[in-house]
């Protein structure tokens, strides 16, 4: 039986102290040459702290690191990335002003000599790259105009650019269609072929299973379990992230239905991206008060763009949306914010949040038309909503005037809800509000769906994870080319028959595969 490999980067009693917070605890840690290790972890956990330590971005407070199985100290990302240590953060970190190939270039120009940049050789190593990954973008378009699966992509690129001796991926699909995560997958296995050392982060647990070697259990800033990938399961992950066993994170209820509240008819919406493609074609539904409609489709469905006509935010071609029977006219924002109908975003950094304002600040943004009294803001009422809100959504912060940036991704992801039901809405809108949250966050979230829809509210939130599909909405939609492939009541289609009606096979035969 072969030895397994000396770790070629390990974290040795490493500490983090912020403050009063203690990030890590004495955390042991360490990554083998060729293998994948999936590090979990609820969000708080430590994970991210550790991936900087590793990557050079901070310091231990105690402990040290070791590369090849000496003492090192890492003064910088810089400094790791020379060693041969590159990671994939899971906040996006490109110039959205700047060329794809200026993003995977960016502070390691290639020379042409006399001080000029070989912007020739980078297009076409940048094409190079994309190739592999199986993506057919222009390296001198824009990182801005990109959607956001593109986007993290093109992050994963600039990683690989560095040909790296270690490297870390923090939630690396987040925004990834599948075909975009089985090209990536194939490269994770050409990297560890080869002999790179791979920490994957994902809160999809049974995709990290799928790629992993070795799998690491990180709950309050100690490492609490190890084992190999084929010698646990979900479940397994799951209690010792939480502490509680899996069907415990979905909200057993009972709906009580109304009136009919968001009626869709024939509706058609162009593709942003594309104008002469239909996003959304000739869609119709309907939904009540109390109820939770789940839209399940693949990256291309057009979910987001359903979700933004309803919100105002995208301009319809044609059909009608009425909100208790009466026509929504007004297709912008603002108005449709008054009329109650309002919109959670799917990228919470770019279109959820102000990074520059404080949690209160976001919390109240949307809906601070409701504390004007006599042209001036009533700070009073202001501040009573808001710490109403940090606590009926569950927000974990200092306080209301704690820094956005220093909030977990699940609890942005709550302040961001909480912005949307200070604004008194009658139509919940959700755009894959799961998206890069652990599992005990995602719990919350979808216990707060389910509050608000026993309020009477009508909830309609989109989704690409199969569990969730199955086991939260009271109806799933299932959205294949911007047409309704599907309609299920929960209980009533398993995960085989979900992907199989997704995949679009079924609309093909049907004679709706071509537009």
């Amino acid at each position: 039986m072969t030895a397994p490999a000396a770790p070629v980067l390990r974290a040795c009693g490493v500490t983090k102290v912020y403050g009063g917070t203690h990030a890590l605890k004495g955390v042991d840690f360490g990554v083998a040459p060729g293998r994948v290790t999936a590090v979990f972890g609820e969000n708080g956990a430590g994970k991210s702290t550790l991936m900087k330590i590793l990557a050079g971005i901070e310091h231990p407070t105690t402990g040290h690191v070791e590369l090849d199985g000496r003492p090192t100290t890492l003064v910088s990302s810089r400094d790791a990335a020379d060693q041969g240590i590159a990671i994939i953060h899971q906040e996006l970190s490109l110039c959205p002003n700047l060329s794809i190939q200026d993003n995977l270039f960016l502070a390691r120009e290639v020379s042409g000599g006399f001080g000029a940049i070989d912007r020739k050789s980078q297009r076409a190593t940048t094409a190079t790259i994309l190739r592999n990954l199986e993506e057919d973008m222009d390296p001198d378009r824009l990182v801005g105009d990109l959607r956001l699966g593109q986007q993290q992509v093109v992050e994963i690129a600039r990683a690989l650019l560095q040909e790296a001796r270690v490297l870390i991926m923090d939630e690396p699909t987040s925004a990834l269609t599948a075909h975009e995560v089985e090209v990536l997958f194939r490269v994770i296995r050409e990297l560890t072929a080869s002999g790179v050392a791979i920490v994957y982060i994902s809160h999809h647990l049974d995709e990290a299973l799928e790629i992993a070697d070795d799998v690491v259990v990180l709950r309050d800033g100690r490492l609490v379990a190890s084992a190999g990938a084929d010698e646990v399961d979900i479940g397994w992950i799951v209690e010792q992230m939480v502490g509680r066993d899996q069907d415990a994170l979905f909200p057993h209820r009972t709906p009580v239905l109304g009136e009919e509240l968001l009626t869709v008819r024939d509706l058609v919406v162009a593709d942003p991206a594309n104008p002469d493609r239909l996003a959304i074609d000739r869609l119709s539904m309907t939904i009540r008060q109390g109820e939770i409609i789940g839209i399940y489709g693949l990256m291309g469905s057009g979910r987001t763009e359903l979700l933004e006509a309803l919100a105002g935010r995208v301009p319809t071609l044609g059909g009608e949306v009425l909100l208790a029977g009466a026509p929504l006219e007004e297709p912008d924002i603002r108005h449709r914010i008054e009329q109650g109908v309002v919109l959670v975003p799917e990228d919470r950094q770019r279109d959820g949040l102000v990074q520059t304002m404080s949690v209160g600040e976001n919390l109240s943004l949307a809906g601070l038309a409701a504390f004007v009294r006599r042209l001036f803001v009533s700070r009073d009422r202001e501040r009573q909503a808001v710490e109403r809100m940090i606590t009926d959504v569950t927000v974990k912060t200092d306080g209301p005037g704690a820094a956005i940036g220093s909030l977990s991704g699940g609890n942005q992801q709550k302040v961001v809800i909480g912005k949307a039901l200070l604004t008194d809405p009658r139509v919940l809108l959700l755009d894959d509000p799961s998206r890069g949250v652990d599992v005990g966050a995602k719990a919350d979230i979808f216990e707060l769906m389910a509050a608000q829809a026993r309020r009477g509210l009508a909830v309609l939130f989109t989704t690409s994870d199969a569990e969730e599909a199955l086991h939260i909405p009271d109806r799933l939609l299932v959205l294949v080319r911007g047409t309704v492939a599907g309609e299920f009541r929960r209980g009533e289609i398993n995960r085989e028959e979900l992907m199989s009606v997704s995949d679009g096979a079924a609309l093909d035969a049907a004679g709706g595969g071509e537009r």
